[in-house]
């Protein structure tokens, strides 16, 4: 399950036409980190694990739709960043990842 969705969001990456290529590259490296620190959070943490890349999914969707809802991108981004409270100490570099991603996407959806 973590997997298909994290293979959604390099999906909904690739095929989004209003991202810079350069974006585009930041964001597929900033996902490859998140694969591989999520693949590390799920052997214990499965459920948290799930959380994290849902919410990647859906902030990465509010970030590169067409019509986008600033509203909605703030709330799918919060969740996203809420979703790694409590890992600072156990697993800070899915933390960092996760934040970086959140500016990123945040600067999208301007």
């Amino acid at each position: 399950m973590i997997q298909d969705t994290l293979n959604k969001i390099e999906t909904q990456i690739e095929s989004a036409g209003a991202i810079t290529p350069e974006n585009k590259a930041e964001l597929r490296e900033l996902l490859a980190t998140l694969k591989s620190e999520v693949g590390q959070l799920s052997q214990t943490h499965t459920e948290q694990a799930q959380t994290i890349t849902g919410f990647a999914q859906v902030s990465t969707h509010e970030a590169t739709r067409g019509e986008k809802n600033p509203q909605l991108l703030k709330l799918s981004l919060d969740g996203l960043a809420a979703s790694v409270n409590g890992f600072e100490q156990t697993h800070p570099r899915l933390v960092e990842i996760v934040n970086r991603i959140c500016t990123t996407l945040a600067s999208l959806g301007v």
